[in-house]
């Protein structure tokens, strides 16, 4: 399980006070943490700690970041209510999209064992 979910990070462009660059972290179910496992993966938050690298780097944890344009005057409930909604949506596609559901699966010309991940 990730320490954070949902990290500000800067605006990135100093003239656009409404955009808002982020990262989110989300929990990797273990069968599939080695498709996301990368040897060396540091988070974007230069904040992050040895153990949320290394979380990173086993894919235990899986970062995405992004940006957010916030409508004008929003408000900063209403920004940390944006950023709850595309965490839980990226949690919500890590733990229910599984590209490896056949990973594996072999056929040897006269028999095939099935594989995959769950």
């Amino acid at each position: 399980m990730p320490r954070l979910r949902i990290i500000a990070l800067e605006q990135p462009d100093r003239n656009d006070p409404r955009t808002y660059r982020y990262v989110l972290w989300a929990d990797v179910p273990t069968a599939r943490q080695p498709f996301y496992a990368q040897a060396g993966k540091v988070s974007e938050w230069r904040d992050a700690t040895a153990p949320d690298n290394a979380a990173l780097a086993s894919g235990a944890v899986v970062e995405h970041a992004d940006t957010l344009r916030v409508p004008p005057g929003a408000t900063l409930a209403q920004i940390k209510t944006f950023l709850e909604a595309r965490h839980a949506d990226f949690q919500a596609d890590i733990t229910n999209n599984n590209p490896w559901v056949r990973y594996g699966m072999t056929f040897d010309g006269t028999t095939w064992v099935n594989g995959g991940v769950a």
